[in-house]
């Protein structure tokens, strides 16, 4: 079983118009509303690769009911949330037809008591010796302090579980200090972490940081991989125009399942660049396009890359 943590999760919604323009109405051509946050997302990628999956984090309020009821109709995937009592967070993506973009609009999470976070820490300690790996994934809601990824990290290292956070400021940077297996920035997240805007540089920075290894998502550019195995640069055969809402939660599932596995470093980064583009040809976040998935897995391009000066 994988564990996915999400602390703030969400309900999805994403608005479909056929043309994005500011200060004018618009009519809505598609509504799909599902659960949602990074973690969900992992879980639900990761349901469609076979695998089993726990979800846990908080849930609270209608949203968070309606949550909780669009989980039950997602195979392979077992809801463990904590119940709070403030309200679950939406998030609104518009996606243009025209254009092929997105603009999304997302919501601040509900303030969590400290009574609640202390019942989330037991709840996630005895869903450890259960799992096989775990995935810290997303903002931190209210409440919480900063810290948190740290101290779930150390209690997943100390449970003998291999550990992968994606999550941004400052707690990447106190998370990334206790020693998570795997960190997954994207090229904004990493220059934040490490000051740099050289990629090759700034992997290899935050791995002196504390990280296991670092695969940063480079968008259309693909990922870039800094391991204890070797250096790695993983990108699709072209650019792939669509949602990208989603697509680094993809790279998360990717190598969480390519790990489990057993897959090499090569092979993992293919699976996940490949999930990650065939996520952005899918209408909505946490699904992928299972033929262009299929396809990218043998086209995409895996280099080794030199060491930073």
């Amino acid at each position: 079983m994988i564990l996915t943590v999400t602390l703030n999760t969400a309900l999805d919604i994403t608005y479909r118009v056929r043309s994005l323009r500011p200060h004018t109405s618009h009519r809505v051509t598609e509504v799909a509303e599902r659960p949602g946050g990074k973690g969900v997302n992992v879980a639900r990628v990761l349901a469609a690769l076979g695998h089993r999956v726990t979800v846990t984090g908080f849930t609270g309020g209608a949203t968070g009911r309606v949550v909780r009821e669009g989980l039950t109709t997602v195979p392979g995937v077992v809801d463990a949330l904590v119940p709070i009592s403030g309200a679950t967070r939406r998030t609104i993506a518009v996606a243009d037809e025209r254009t092929g973009d997105t603009t999304q609009l997302n919501e601040p999470g509900p303030t969590i008591l400290p009574a609640e976070w202390s019942a989330f820490q037991e709840a996630y300690a005895d869903l450890l010796p259960g799992a096989s790996a775990v995935a810290l994934c997303g903002s931190l809601p209210p409440g919480v302090p900063v810290g948190a990824y740290a101290a779930l990290v150390r209690t997943a290292r100390a449970a003998g579980v291999p550990v992968l956070l994606d999550t941004s400021g400052e707690p990447l940077r106190r998370g990334v200090a206790a020693r998570p297996d795997i960190i997954k920035p994207n090229a904004e997240e990493l220059a934040e972490l490490t000051g740099s805007h050289e990629p090759l540089r700034a992997t290899q920075d935050a791995r002196r940081r504390g990280a296991g290894a670092v695969v940063a998502s480079l968008g259309p550019a693909g990922l870039l991989a800094l391991t204890p195995d070797g250096r790695w640069r993983a990108t699709p055969p072209s650019a792939i125009r669509g949602n990208p809402t989603g697509a680094g939660d993809a790279v998360v599932a990717g190598l969480l399942s390519a790990l489990l596995e057993g897959l090499q470093w090569p092979d993992r980064l293919t699976r996940a660049a490949a999930l990650a583009a065939a996520t952005v040809t899918a209408p909505v976040a946490g699904e992928f396009d299972r033929q262009t998935y299929e396809t990218l897995l043998t086209t995409v391009s895996v280099t080794t890359e030199a060491s930073a000066a």
